[in-house]
């Protein structure tokens, strides 16, 4: 680490292996580089936040910052609050220089909740009054949006359907549970779904399918 400009003492090398302490981004960029491994490795986890994506990359605040555009301590505003509000160009910026899928865009941005809100309203009511605002969050096109939400609207009426049969039928109340359970776990899965209907277009970069902003 010395030899590539970073000197620590050894010490604190072994503080790091006992994990009583941490490098610093800089140490640890450098201690990646010199143990030929990702910094991911070394930080032992799946990358969630638009900091830890940063680290992954091995960009520090002002090289990313530059990257994009933006003034650093606007983005380091953004990575403490968690919420990413760059506009158009600096987002294309921000996930080529991060290498961000629209999935994964959504969550590092701190949207997964506004977009799960819009679904669950979208299927409980009105569907179309939704497309506008889940467009907003993903950048995808209406016409793909339109369709995931229709179908979605479609199989959560159908349990509501199923269960009012099986009532009107008087059925076992064991089948009313079953249905029931089954529409739990539709929620609970709507974003992932959403996804599912999506396609290829939610694991490729954003903006390849954009048509308004």
């Amino acid at each position: 680490m010395t030899a590539c400009g970073t000197p620590v003492r050894p010490e604190h090398i072994e503080a790091w292996e006992y994990g009583s302490h941490a490098p610093t981004e800089a140490q640890l960029f450098v201690l990646a580089d010199v143990l030929w491994c990702p910094p991911t490795t070394l930080m032992g986890i799946e990358p969630r936040t638009l900091a830890e994506h940063r680290m992954a990359r091995q960009l520090s605040v002002e090289r990313l910052s530059q990257l994009i555009g933006m003034d650093p301590a606007g983005y380091q505003a953004a990575e403490s609050a968690r919420q990413w509000s760059g506009d158009y160009r600096q987002t294309k910026a921000l996930v080529e220089a991060l290498g961000l899928s629209l999935r994964k865009l959504i969550g590092v941005m701190g949207r997964d909740e506004e977009l799960s809100g819009h679904l669950r309203a979208a299927i409980e009511g009105r569907w179309k009054a939704h497309v506008a605002p889940v467009v907003e969050i993903t950048t995808l096109n209406k016409t793909r949006v339109s369709d995931a939400l229709r179908t979605m609207h479609g199989e959560f009426a159908e349990f509501s359907e199923r269960y009012m049969g099986h009532l009107v039928a008087r059925n076992a109340d064991s089948r009313l549970k079953e249905i029931a359970a089954e529409r739990s776990a539709y929620l609970r899965r709507l974003v992932d779904h959403f996804w599912e209907l999506i396609g290829e277009a939610g694991e490729a970069p954003p903006f390849n399918t954009v048509t308004t902003h």
